[in-house]
């Protein structure tokens, strides 16, 4: 497949014009012309290039990318030694955020209700980046605590009353800790996201409304990965998901 044509089906997929975003979507390095061999991951770190190198791969497709408006724009350090490794390689990277979280079928977001076992998934229509969902029976705080490690393989950190009976869940994945107030307002039990921040202690512990951070990149892995699978299975591409450890 040729990279333009990749672009225009990735994009055709998850529509980045609809989003205001804090990075480009879309491609973001360009490499070789020809794409045969997609490596995937969450973060285009240097781990991640590397493996793309070993592999031979000829693009490389991210939820998180680079050029964030709040990063300095200089091409030094860090991000100078990450770039020169995609540009030897000629390797392309591609990379989407908020539309990789919204898709309403290969989206961090729908992918973890799914992961999860949640009933009745669908975005909210005060804020569309926040899901809500059911658990099939109701059970604890802290059984549903239980519940979320096991599925993501990391233990998650609850607030609020671990006793406490829940079934009504809202979620969204990443370092959405911000929209916690935002997910009360919608009647739910509990919210499920990836960070934490400590305002969150006060409003589980005053609203009676239970808060599960499960780690930004064990809630992201998702998401990628079904985008990949997706190109595999309709675009006979070689698409290999790397899951690199990370305990934030």
């Amino acid at each position: 497949m040729k990279r333009s044509d990749l672009l225009k089906v990735l994009d055709g997929k998850l529509e980045p014009w609809r989003f205001k975003d804090y990075a480009p979507n879309g491609l973001q390095v360009e490499g070789g012309d020809e794409i045969r061999r997609v490596v995937t991951g969450v973060t285009a770190s240097q781990a991640l290039i590397d493996e793309a190198i070993r592999l031979q791969a000829d693009a490389i497709l991210v939820h998180h990318g680079y050029f964030w408006k709040s990063e300095a724009a200089a091409i030094t350090g860090i991000k100078r030694q990450r770039i020169a490794a995609l540009l030897r390689s000629n390797i392309n990277l591609f990379a989407y955020h908020l539309p990789l979280d919204a898709h309403p079928e290969l989206g961090n977001n729908a992918q973890l209700g799914q992961v999860l076992g949640l009933q009745n998934r669908a975005p909210s229509v005060a804020e569309p980046l926040i899901w809500t969902g059911e658990l099939a029976q109701s059970c604890t705080a802290d059984a549903l605590r239980e519940q979320v490690g096991r599925s993501l393989g990391r233990e998650a950190l609850l607030l609020g009353d671990k006793t406490r009976s829940v079934q009504r869940v809202a979620w969204c994945t990443g370092g959405a800790q911000g929209y916690f107030e935002q997910a009360i307002a919608l009647g739910v039990d509990v919210f499920i996201t990836g960070e934490v921040s400590e305002q969150n202690q006060h409003l589980a512990n005053e609203t009676g409304v239970s808060f599960i951070a499960a780690g930004h990149h064990a809630t992201e892995r998702y998401g990628v990965k079904a985008l990949g699978e997706w190109l595999a299975h309709d675009f006979a591409l070689d698409v290999q998901f790397i899951d690199l450890f990370n305990p934030v």
